[in-house]
């Protein structure tokens, strides 16, 4: 399972977007080998078949083995999958751009030393916003606050498209890329250095949190869609019905974290805490992901602060449910917290 993984998650996806290259070969055999013994443990599992005792016996025998090869399965192998596809593969290619307005190709690099590539729309108003995560998903909300005057920037973050570093899909060292970006836009002339927000989606919101509450970099913090990024959270979650989630969820946060050499980061309870930049928090009523435990982040946070819930909203889909007062909501946070400083 691990092999088909290896080979389906990564070399296979990378050789089909970008062309094969390097450890893909590898991946490439790896998905063979993957196969192979999955059918050889069949087999073997086929002629080592006990048939001398009663039926009884024989087909309760191989009703438990099935049963515990399942549960294996579901607990241990494919969570440990998940987490390998989780730390090696993310968006191979950059988007078109569709922002609305001529913007730079530009470049910064993190405090571990990586290259981070993306794209600025030059501020108009003195603020500047950083988009975030990618420079695919969040184009929406870069346009909307590109009309009202304000920078946008948008990059791919680590391991992602043009930028350096190995992927990690929960986001644990993303502050890294934030404060970054942060630090890129206190350099821009056209940009007072104490007038750059954040805006952030599902990871991305989780990250400006994670951000916000290890740093200044920020002045004024929007999070969308934050949810569960680690056993942590999900320890937080009451509701009936996810107790079956847990084993799972710990093999993926110790497989990700020794994929990925990276400890998860404290809830984003914890986070919110310490957080003292003006923060907005949104999430959906039709969320995923623990976006239900958006209210504790909010009580946990210290004014200035701000919740809303979109019963109707999808993940992250606050701009198509009610694009309106979305705007209205997102522009008048930072027209308030940037603009009126």
């Amino acid at each position: 399972m691990l092999g088909i993984a290896i080979g389906a998650g990564e070399a296979v996806y990378y050789a089909l977007k970008v062309g094969a290259s390097g450890d893909d070969y590898t991946g490439f055999l790896a998905l063979a080998a993957g196969v192979v013994l999955i059918g050889l443990g069949a087999v073997t599992l086929w002629r080592t078949r006990r048939t001398g005792d009663g039926h009884v016996r024989r087909y309760g025998r191989r009703l438990l083995l099935v049963a515990g090869g399942l549960v294996v399965f579901y607990v241990l192998v494919m969570p440990v999958a998940i987490s390998y596809v989780f730390t090696h593969a993310a968006r191979a290619v950059v988007p078109p751009a569709k922002l609305g307005a001529a913007y730079e190709n530009v470049s910064f690099k993190t405090s571990d030393g990586l290259e981070l590539n993306g794209w600025y729309v030059p501020s108009k108003n003195g603020a500047a916003v950083v988009v975030f995560p990618g420079r695919s998903g969040p184009q929406r909300q870069a346009r909307m606050l590109v009309r009202h005057g304000y920078g946008a920037l948008l990059f791919d973050r680590r391991g992602e498209a043009t930028s350096d570093g190995a992927p990690n899909v929960f986001g644990w060292e993303f502050d890294k890329d934030l404060v970054a970006a942060s630090a890129f836009l206190q350099r821009r002339p056209d940009v007072d250095a104490h007038k750059i927000g954040g805006i952030g989606l599902s990871v991305g919101g989780e990250a400006l949190l994670q951000t916000a509450a290890g740093s200044n970099a920020y002045d004024a913090v929007i999070s969308e869609g934050a949810g569960v990024r680690s056993i942590r959270e999900m320890l937080m979650l009451k509701a009936s019905g996810i107790w079956h989630f847990v084993p799972s969820m710990t093999v993926i946060t110790a497989s990700t974290a020794i994929f990925s050499n990276t400890l998860p980061p404290p809830n984003l309870e914890d986070l919110s805490r310490r957080i003292k930049t003006p923060v907005f928090f949104i999430y959906a009523g039709h969320g995923q992901g623990g976006e239900n435990l958006n209210p504790r982040f909010y009580a946990a946070a210290h004014e200035p602060k701000t919740l809303w819930k979109i019963p109707e909203g999808e993940h992250t889909g606050g701009i198509e449910a009610r694009p309106q007062e979305y705007e209205r909501r997102v522009v008048g946070f930072f027209d308030e917290n940037l603009l009126q400083r």
